[in-house]
């Protein structure tokens, strides 16, 4: 990179990051300013814009505080206050984030549960929430209350668009309850007392690897995000922000919501993403922006060609996950001028960003400014996946170049404080203590990530994702990215399994393929793009992918399932024959299991 080229990059990086560091700088733990205030501050400001959209209706800023209030003052009539929580569970619509908004005008908290879990699942959500009101839309309604005999209370259930004919004792038609409330705002001292400390939302993690957990997000940790995020994007009132991310996540409920609704912009939704009907949306809605996690763009990279997908006015994609294989084909493609990649979770305090658009990179600390961001990377065994602890006991800080975990120091200011989950026992499991002195306290983001000489910093792998084999460690996210370029295959899913009287676990993937399954062409791509540890020893043909609602790969099921054909729908194959993968026969199978045939 030449030295203008430099110093334009360096001049990017650092006008977003100072944007951004000014928005969140008024943010204190024991103020009482809280998140529905800075709302309430763009509504005052910005009443006559049009604020948000859904496939239905439009709301001024005005229009959606009014509903926010009826909401508000609907709880406050039934007695809800500080320390009550309400569940909510619908689709993406207008109403979603009145309804959270106003709810905490009185101080109550609002779980946002993800619209597509039904069963054990959503009773688990419901249960670890505590609320006794939840929430719902047309929609949604019917999964819950199949769900009652697994809620460990008696709930009232609240239905948008439910109509008089369903409705119960128990289950109430939720427009008609909110007609009579009052549609002015709700005076601060109702919430007196409260600080940034206390309970916003509860944000369920995405449940990849099992049940999903609650994450406590005080009014400091929802305030940081948007505030962030409408610095960092540099919006203004004239932007429109196309947003089909769940709006039950962080990243399209709170960092995608305000970098718009904190600046008197305009943000349209939809009820799901849909790979169609995506880049003509953006044509007629005039977005100028839009909130991405990594594999929607991928999905987008691999559909057919749209007449729309260039014509747009969109100045900015924003959000995380992009992967290297699909960062700049996206870019190219679509002709998406900047992209802004961030790296940040729900529950940690661990963030970063990309403001120089490095392909790739997730963020950058450059040495500068290392004293002050928060993030360190340490070593790591191999074996255990624990950190490495020199004879001081303390932990060692990998070299420039190589891989180990983030971790966040935990503290008393905005930036480093940890509030974890609902669950008490899984917070104590992301805390590392002794870590560069003896009492501190960090907070162990689990992934793995190196960082190069120019201080940008890449996401490598989950650290539950990466498993041994032949005595070496295995990366699914490197073996996913060097697959996915094979001929035929459309998505990748790597994972270990294990095989009875081997150590560590055999490498396999699950594919989703255009057309057949062409062996021979697949193995030449392994044989060339991985070492040999790294080679998939099985290969699971799917119909589709499971995913979670943020479109993160559900491997729990695929790792249970193994390579046993009774578990598995479809075609399994497994290293060897003339053309590097052959079909797994029951006798191969046994082979394997028995010990004769060792991969």
């Amino acid at each position: 990179m030449g030295m203008t080229a430099s110093i334009k990059q360096e001049v990017r990086f650092l006008g977003g990051l100072i944007r951004l560091l000014r928005r969140i700088k008024p943010i204190q733990l024991d103020s009482d300013v809280l998140v529905c205030d800075d709302i309430e501050e763009a509504v005052d400001k910005w009443p006559d814009n049009i604020c948000v959209e859904d496939e239905t209706r439009k709301l001024t800023y005005r229009e959606f505080e009014a509903l926010a209030n009826r909401y508000a003052n609907w709880a406050k009539g039934r007695n809800l206050k500080r320390g009550d929580t309400i569940a909510l569970v619908m689709h993406n619509r207008v109403e979603y984030v009145a309804a959270w908004f106003g709810f905490s005008k009185i101080g109550v908290a609002t779980a946002l549960i993800n619209n597509n879990l039904t069963g054990a699942a959503l009773g688990h959500c419901l249960n670890i929430s505590g609320a006794f009101n939840v929430v719902s839309d047309e929609d949604c309604w019917q999964a819950v209350e199949e769900t009652r005999t697994r809620i460990e209370r008696d709930i009232n259930l609240w239905v948008l668009g439910l109509g008089e004919e369903n409705e119960t004792n128990s289950r109430r038609d939720f427009d008609s309850a909110v007609r009579s409330a009052s549609s002015v705002r709700p005076d601060r001292s109702v919430r007196k007392g409260l600080t940034n400390r206390d309970t916003a939302l509860y944000i369920f993690t995405s449940g990849t690897t099992g049940l999903p957990k609650a994450a406590r997000i005080p009014h400091s940790r929802a305030r940081t995000y948007m505030r962030a995020f409408a610095g960092g994007t540099g919006a203004t009132s004239k932007d429109t922000l196309f947003n089909v991310l769940p709006l039950y996540h962080s990243t399209g409920g709170l960092v995608g919501v305000g970098s718009v609704l904190l600046n008197g912009g305009r943000m349209v939704t939809r009820r799901r993403f849909s790979a169609s009907t995506f880049w003509p949306d953006v044509k007629a809605s005039g977005a100028t922006m839009f909130v991405y996690i990594g594999e929607l763009c991928r999905y987008l990279v691999n559909s057919p060609a749209n007449p729309d997908e260039a014509s747009h006015k969109l100045r900015l994609a924003f959000g995380n996950g992009l992967r290297p294989d699909v960062w700049e084909e996206f870019q190219n493609r679509f002709k998406v001028p900047v992209i802004l990649e961030f790296y940040g979770s729900t529950e940690g305090n661990v963030s970063l960003f990309n403001f120089g658009g490095k392909p790739g990179a997730i963020g950058r600390v450059p040495g500068y400014l290392k004293s002050q961001l928060n993030i360190r990377i340490i070593e790591l065994d191999p074996e255990t996946g624990e950190p490495v602890r020199g004879p001081n006991g303390l932990c060692k800080l990998v070299k420039t170049g190589e891989t180990g975990e983030a971790i966040g120091v935990i503290g008393n200011t905005i930036r480093q404080d940890f509030t974890g989950y609902a669950d008490k026992a899984a917070t104590q499991k992301k805390i590392l203590t002794d870590v560069f002195k003896k009492g501190d306290r960090w907070f162990r983001t689990g992934d793995l990530m190196r960082q190069d000489k120019e201080g940008y910093i890449y996401f490598m792998d989950r650290l539950g994702d990466t498993f041994r084999w032949k005595g070496e460690n295995v990366s699914t996210a490197e073996v996913e990215q060097h697959l996915s370029e094979a001929p035929g295959v459309q998505e990748v899913i790597a994972y270990g399994v294990h095989i009875p009287g081997q150590e560590g676990r055999a490498g396999m993937v699950g594919l989703v393929l255009d057309n057949g399954f062409d062996a021979k062409s697949f193995a030449e791509v392994a044989e060339r793009e991985l070492p040999p540890y790294a080679r998939p020893c099985f290969i699971r043909l799917l119909k589709s992918a499971e995913t979670t609602g943020t479109f993160k790969y559900r491997k729990v099921d695929l790792v249970a399932d193994g390579f046993d054909p009774e578990k598995v729908d479809g075609p399994l194959y497994v290293r060897g024959g003339p053309d590097g993968y052959q079909l797994l026969t029951e006798d191969v199978r046994q082979s394997i299991l028995n010990g004769t045939l060792r991969l």
